[in-house]
């Protein structure tokens, strides 16, 4: 496919020559392969993400099938069951249960907490599964080795959800790097606006709140940012980490006058950006599920209203049990002298949109979000506009990455080219090893040197 490039004026520059750049540099890399077989998978964890991982199986019959779902909750795979016809026997409570049968399966496709990753990752390995695995791997360093160790031993393909690598617009943005069009890459600053809901949704009230019930913020939502620095910095080792955060705002002592303990009892509630009763009540009074479907299993505004008044989507932003970070900055040293910084804040109106610069010897690119990449050319003073094109941006989300994913790794295992999946083991590997150098970092108030994670 080619992208669409043109120049704009510059606001100090008084003249500007349009021309056309080498489509070449617009082609998006496409995974062209026909399938001779249908890869088939067990959904092992079937929430949010299990679910949309199993929809690829609608959209691409003829290459993906589910056979089998596995959730300890019986809405979850009843619904599974049900949307994919399965039989009650392809249906179980707990995956160990799937591990005594024979395989069942090409792949399996795990979306469990990030707690619980290893102990079926490295199970349905044993078991010759191929796996696609939700990021991040696995919350503790020795559990993200005993996972790579699995899979090499078994020749396990295994793709890990890193899902901005298969972004079209980030995958440009790797592509004008490694042209060389900016010169030699400086340095990278890449921010991750979290939004002020999402983050009170997920980080304050919901699974990701506390690091013992999870894992720190920074692997539980930024993993594949930093993952994204090293592919931009390919063949460089990173030589020093350092990294500053804290939990600035949602604590007990910045709970206001008069405020209770639940939002369906509280006098301030309206005046609380943070409300439950208007994220989650006043969306599913006019019809709107929203994220009403995470704290209730049939959202209704009887459930829904029985859920804040008794679970944890109703508590105070203030008076939860909550200790993760709501803004952190994590800053790299590369063995050639080139830096990179990442930034992660919650207080965005902005979620998830991540805003990119990328400062060269000859150029810079700027990317916001989903819009097109700007790079603006030192010699002749142009603003010249790449515009990738994003396909499937209704399939999942991640602006159609999550299909992009899934599709490679489809294609991998039909083809048996591991080559296919760009977020493989090692790579994946090295990526979070920088994350637990990152936290270690910030814990203990020094730059740490990671030795051990080679790009």
């Amino acid at each position: 496919m080619e992208g669409n490039n043109n120049t704009t004026r510059r606001p100090t520059t008084t003249t500007v020559v349009n021309r056309e750049e080498s489509n070449n540099i617009d082609k998006m890399s496409e995974v062209e392969a026909e399938e001779t077989k249908i890869i088939t998978a067990v959904i092992v964890g079937a929430g949010n993400r299990g679910q949309m991982y199993a929809e690829f199986s609608r959209i691409h019959p003829e290459k993906f099938k589910v056979v089998a779902v596995a959730d300890p909750k019986k809405f979850a795979r009843t619904y599974i069951q049900k949307r994919y016809k399965l039989t009650d026997d392809r249906v179980f409570e707990d995956f160990n249960d799937i591990l005594k049968l024979e395989k069942l399966a090409d792949c399996v496709v795990i979306a469990t907490p990030d707690a619980l990753h290893k102990e079926p990752a490295v199970g349905f390995a044993n078991k010759g599964y191929h796996i696609l695995l939700e990021k991040p791997m696995a919350v503790t360093e020795k559990d993200c080795r005993e996972i790579v160790a699995a899979c090499k031993k078994n020749n396990t393909i295994l793709s890990v959800g890193h899902v901005l690598r298969y972004y079209p617009p980030l995958q440009k943005l790797k592509e004008l790097i490694d042209s060389g069009i900016i010169g030699d890459v400086v340095n990278i600053h890449l921010h991750e606006p979290v939004g002020f809901y999402h983050f009170a949704h997920s980080y304050v009230r919901g699974n990701w709140r506390n690091e013992d019930e999870s894992t720190f913020v920074l692997m539980a939502k930024c993993c594949h940012d930093i993952d994204l620095l090293l592919w931009w910095f390919e063949g460089q080792r990173c030589t020093k980490v350092s990294s500053f955060g804290s939990l600035f705002q949602f604590r007990k002592e910045k709970k206001p006058e008069g405020a209770s303990s639940r939002c369906m009892d509280c006098s301030v509630e309206k005046e609380c950006p943070y409300s439950a009763k208007t994220m989650y009540l006043d969306p599913i009074k006019e019809g709107y599920v929203g994220w009403s479907s995470v704290i209730c299993d049939e959202p209704s505004v009887e459930s829904v209203t029985d859920a804040l008044r008794n679970g944890p989507y109703g508590r105070c932003v203030y008076d939860s049990d909550n200790d993760v970070c709501d803004n952190q900055v994590v800053n790299f040293e590369f063995e050639n002298g080139q830096t990179a910084t990442f930034s992660m804040v919650a207080f965005t109106e902005k979620i998830c949109e991540r805003q990119v610069k990328v400062f060269g010897t000859m150029g810079e690119l700027t990317f916001n979000g989903s819009g097109p990449i700007s790079r603006f050319d030192f010699n002749s003073k142009e603003i010249f506009i790449h515009k990738p094109v994003c396909s499937f941006s209704s399939f999942g989300g991640h602006g159609g990455a999550d299909y992009h994913l899934i599709n490679s790794f489809v294609h991998a295992l039909a083809e048996n080219d591991p080559s296919k999946v760009v977020t493989g083991a090692d790579i994946s590997l090295r990526s979070h090893l920088l994350v637990f150098r990152a936290e270690q970092a910030r814990v203990e108030g020094r730059v740490v040197l990671p030795e051990d994670v080679i790009v």
